[in-house]
């Protein structure tokens, strides 16, 4: 079994990516082999609206014609058993590196058809990771979620399941003192550092063991 981790993240070991590596931990111990790709690394675009992947009868219905690096992540997508996006939050979105990769992921496997059906030829889980300086009550009470759950929706309706994982009010900096930043408490994010984050790694070592175990 074969679980992809995407960072869209462009750091590689902060909060976002020590969330997927934690996933991946958990899918190793299922036995799924297990490989970690950085968004930010790679040089592509996002959907350039030529709709070769629509066209009838066309060489690339339902593929992504475009070629650039993120080409090979998408055919490796193909053949994988689940995939796990993560991402953190910026201006109430997810990165630019991320949404530019939704883009040439989703849209070529939906349909103009009736309930927008899908061309992708398999079921897989997919699994979304997100994480924020809001706390969950600013994430519900400022309308973050809708945005969210909308990505997931279109997940679910491409590859047949999707969840979400939301590690809220994260610690952004190595050190506060550095940074004007001062609507934050840097005491109170270093407490939700070591007494919520540890949580957060826990249920996405759980993601990753569940969506490699055998159905």
């Amino acid at each position: 079994m074969k679980v992809i981790a995407i960072n869209g993240s462009p750091r590689k070991n902060h909060n976002t990516a020590a969330l997927l590596n934690k996933a991946l931990e958990g899918a190793q111990a299922n036995g799924a082999k297990t490989e970690l790709i950085h968004l930010y690394d790679l040089n592509y675009k996002g959907c350039t609206s030529c709709f070769a992947c629509k066209r009838k009868n066309g060489p690339s219905y339902g593929t992504c014609a475009w070629k650039d690096e993120l080409s090979p992540i998408l055919n490796k997508i193909k053949e994988a058993d689940a995939i796990i996006l993560g991402s953190p939050i910026y201006l109430f979105d997810v990165t630019g590196q991320m949404h530019a990769f939704l883009e040439r992921l989703v849209f070529p496997y939906l349909t103009y058809t009736e309930g927008y059906k899908s061309l992708f030829e398999r079921k897989i889980k997919t699994g979304l990771i997100y994480t924020m300086n809001v706390t969950a009550e600013q994430m519900e009470g400022r309308g973050l979620r809708p945005a969210l759950d909308g990505i997931e929706g279109f997940l679910k309706r491409t590859f047949g399941y999707s969840e979400s994982l939301f590690s809220c009010d994260t610690y952004q900096f190595d050190d506060y003192d550095k940074y004007v930043a001062t609507i934050f408490d840097e005491h109170h994010k270093a407490l939700v550092r070591e007494n919520q984050f540890p949580e957060d790694c826990r249920k996405a070592y759980d993601m990753g063991q569940r969506f490699a175990g055998q159905e």
